[in-house]
């Protein structure tokens, strides 16, 4: 997990945290046997000088495209894993791995995975002329098109709502038989290296309490590791408290770092409350 980083069990935190996903895949540690490429997580920090943003040009909204939903899959892949420039077909393979997000994405979000009862992949985008002439890796990477101008993907969250989730995922709140509907989870949650320190995660993480609350939900969770401080210091100031610590050896025992399981309580809206 980097900067900032989370995920369900199948995906990972701003870039950020990041963790295993649930389609099933991993961000963090990969191994290819004919590439021989191993996969690292993202430094918990970046030293990046961030650049000057016109913070007004930022839109922070649901993904409604194709174009833009495999502009998030791209930053991803390339915040959530460290390639060896050098490797051997080194395009090819990150080719790979934006695709196996990318169908992944549409399934979830299109509520064609089963389990989930719905997804929202939510991002944070500039437009490409705010970019372009600092970060061309970022930019040919994550451009989209929204049908009136170019724009890059910076940041991307998944918020997900599930018929069921594993008490390591959902937490004990609400507290009850049937509650699934009212937890949502954190999944995915990154920014790109380039743009840390310019409030992209908090907005991202107010975008989604924003859609959560009209979906219903009273609970939220994320997961976190333990020494991603950047990510547990973004989580505590957007309100989330910690619930439980993995227990060491059990992280030992899956072979990933030791994570904590954050929760926050959304206010009630007064038309639920009625």
């Amino acid at each position: 997990m980097a900067f900032l980083c989370s995920s369900l069990p199948s995906s990972s935190s701003i870039a950020i945290f990041g963790d295993p996903n649930t389609d099933g895949s991993s961000r963090s540690y990969l191994s290819i046997p004919s590439l021989k490429l191993r996969f690292r997580p993202v430094a918990a920090s970046s030293h990046i000088c961030a650049p000057a943003i016109d913070k007004s040009t930022f839109v922070i909204s649901e993904s409604v495209s194709e174009d833009e939903l495999w502009a998030a899959a791209c930053l991803r892949v390339r915040t959530f894993n460290e390639l060896n420039p050098s490797a051997y077909n080194i395009q090819d393979h990150r080719r790979y791995l934006a695709e196996r997000e990318f169908e992944a994405l549409k399934e979830r979000t299109s509520g064609k995975r089963e389990g989930f009862t719905r997804v929202a992949c939510i991002n944070a985008t500039l437009p490409l002329s705010q970019l372009s002439s600092s970060f061309e890796d970022l930019c040919s990477a994550c451009k989209f098109s929204d049908g009136i101008e170019d724009r890059v993907v910076v940041g991307s969250l998944d918020l997900n709502q599930c018929r069921w989730l594993p008490d390591e995922i959902a937490g004990t709140k609400p507290e009850g038989i049937g509650v699934d509907f009212a937890r949502a989870y954190l999944s995915n949650v990154c920014v790109a290296k380039e743009l840390h320190r310019n409030g992209v995660g908090y907005k991202l993480i107010d975008k989604s309490k924003r859609v959560a609350g009209e979906w219903g939900i009273t609970d939220m969770y994320v997961h976190v590791t333990v020494d991603n401080e950047a990510a547990k210091s973004l989580y505590m100031k957007s309100g989330f408290e910690q619930e439980t610590a993995e227990p060491a050896w059990q992280a030992r025992y899956l072979n990933r770092p030791q994570r904590l399981l954050l929760w926050l309580a959304l206010p009630t809206s007064p038309i639920m409350s009625m």
